[in-house]
């Protein structure tokens, strides 16, 4: 079992990597393949589907608002905020701000996250673009 403290700030960090921006750096962690929501997936597929979102929201932030360790398991619930600067879904750039929550459950094996389960925030974000 890991240690609690030290998940803590891992995921703190993997956090502000993703609030960076900086997917290049997702190895440091995310394990080569992962789970998401019981599909596997590659290390390039996880970060493009982050630079899918960033891409038409390049001041996405996930705001983290609560985290919660157990085991080698970490919940996470967020306030995500964009503003829609380009195409998402087929929808043109609005200029409109959106605001959403997500929660997700993340596994970690050796250091990486393995595994990621998590509330499915695009249909929230298209219902505030329409």
């Amino acid at each position: 079992m890991a240690d609690r403290a030290a998940l803590e700030a891992f995921y703190r960090r993997y956090n502000a990597c993703c609030n960076a921006h900086e997917f290049d750096r997702l190895g440091e962690f995310v394990a080569p393949t992962v789970e998401i929501n019981g599909e596997r997936r590659d290390l390039d597929e996880y970060a493009r589907n982050l630079r899918f979102v960033v891409d038409a929201f390049p001041d996405y932030r996930w705001d983290l608002r609560h985290l919660l360790v157990d085991g080698d398991w970490i919940g996470g619930h967020f306030v995500d905020t964009g503003t829609h600067r380009a195409t998402f879904l087929g929808v043109p750039a609005t200029g409109r701000a959106v605001t959403t929550e997500e929660f997700a459950f993340y596994r970690v094996d050796a250091g990486r996250i393995a595994e990621v389960w998590g509330t499915a925030f695009h249909l929230r974000l298209l219902d505030q673009l329409r």
